[in-house]
């Protein structure tokens, strides 16, 4: 990737990640992802805005070579993750002046993930302005998006927003803009539900200190640039706040068919009562896809055999991971099959801590499921409507 001037003496210097398909040694990454560096040349300053993972700094170097940069006065850390400040410490050696821009927090992370010198920062704080000369660059406090440390840079003179990880998304193009609306959206979900929806309320609640800016261009630290912000601002609107829809995840693992026999069934009782379904088999899906449907669901349903007196591995899994990532999901019920016994409800909404939801009544089967078995799932799939008109939802 050659660098891209996409205002005056403003620059992309990045890298595009093509093969990258796991990050964080967890989240699926199946249209990899890119780090987004931005130059600026100011008439007196040089800013360079967040840097990229250390597997592509000579990446970054050889953009800023091909455009005979010989001094950086300042490196804005927008965040401390390592995918965007882990080339930092490189970029100090070459340019030995060049001082370290962030809050005080990213500081604090930043001298023990990186072991940064603490006389090479320049702390800031909310509402902060840095001169480059002809242009200004403005700090806007933005915590937990997805760390406690993150700051969003706003270039005043040319209406640009730099908000790092906030409205980014994991996908790999040579397109320096958004071109394909749904194909940005569809990852910059993804990328939200796997990284910020725990932080939904936070991140709705802080919303209005972007009411005052004039944005023009959004350029985040992974995927394109909107040239249109309300894009995705109105997505993040949207997916953070407490409106569901009429849709139904149902994760579920299957040993000897048992279950899978009561997913297919309650499905199809949901399907009649015109309830939109989304069905993930654990062993075979893409935690991602998951993520991204828990976003807008009203209910989820998590269905498991019992082994060894308590749910099935993938079953535990995926009841942390839904627990972790906290959607705003009014409604949560366990269906499965048992053979002896076990304490597979207990366990399961033992782990359902950090939800705020209602939990309908499980369904287990001793065995294969019977008739009265399929009876309770249909007072199940009964009581998912009414939980689902009570909302308006239907």
């Amino acid at each position: 990737m050659y660098p891209i001037e996409f205002r005056k003496n403003i620059f992309s210097v990045g890298a595009i990640d093509w093969n990258r398909r796991l990050f964080d040694e967890l989240i699926p990454l199946p249209d990899g992802t890119s780090y987004n560096s931005y130059l600026i040349k100011g008439s007196e300053k040089i800013a360079l805005i967040d840097t990229v993972d250390p597997t592509k700094k000579e990446v970054l170097f050889n953009n800023l070579k091909s455009l005979n940069i010989n001094h950086i006065d300042y490196v804005i850390a927008n965040h401390a993750e390592q995918d965007h400040s882990g080339s930092i410490p490189f970029v100090l050696d070459a340019f030995p002046d060049a001082k370290v821009v962030c809050s005080s927090k990213c500081k604090e992370i930043l001298t023990e993930l990186l072991l940064i010198p603490p006389d090479k920062f320049m702390e800031v704080k909310d509402g902060e302005f840095l001169s480059l000369g002809d242009r200004t660059l403005e700090f806007i406090t933005y915590p937990w998006v997805h760390w406690p440390e993150t700051i969003l840079t706003y270039l005043i003179e040319d209406k640009i927003l730099f908000p790092c990880d906030f409205f980014g998304s994991h996908l790999a193009s040579n397109n320096l803009y958004v071109q394909n609306e749904e194909l940005v959206l569809e990852s910059a979900k993804r990328y939200y539900a796997e990284i910020m929806m725990p932080f939904r309320t936070v991140i709705r609640n802080n919303f209005s200190k972007l009411d005052k800016y004039d944005i023009d261009l959004i350029a985040p630290s992974h995927g394109p640039i909107y040239s249109k912000p309300e894009l995705i601002i109105n997505a993040y609107k949207d997916w953070t706040s407490d409106n569901v829809k009429n849709e139904v995840v149902i994760v579920y693992v299957s040993m000897h068919q048992s279950t899978e026999k009561m997913v297919e069934y309650i499905v199809n009782a949901l399907t009649g009562r015109n309830i939109s379904v989304k069905q993930f088999c654990l062993p075979n899906s893409d935690i991602g896809k998951i993520a991204i449907s828990l976003v807008d669901a009203a209910t989820i349903i998590l269905g498991t055999p019992t082994i060894l007196g308590g749910a099935h591995p993938y079953a535990l899994f995926a009841t942390a991971l839904v627990n972790a990532l906290r959607p705003k999901t009014k409604f949560a019920s366990i269906i499965g099959s048992y053979a002896w016994g076990g304490k597979t409800i207990e366990q399961v909404t033992g782990m359902l801590s950090s939800l705020k939801v209602e939990v309908l009544s499980p369904v287990l089967a001793k065995g294969y499921p019977k008739e009265g078995d399929y009876k309770a799932l249909e007072n199940l799939a009964n009581t998912i409507s009414e939980k689902h008109k009570g909302l308006s939802l239907i």
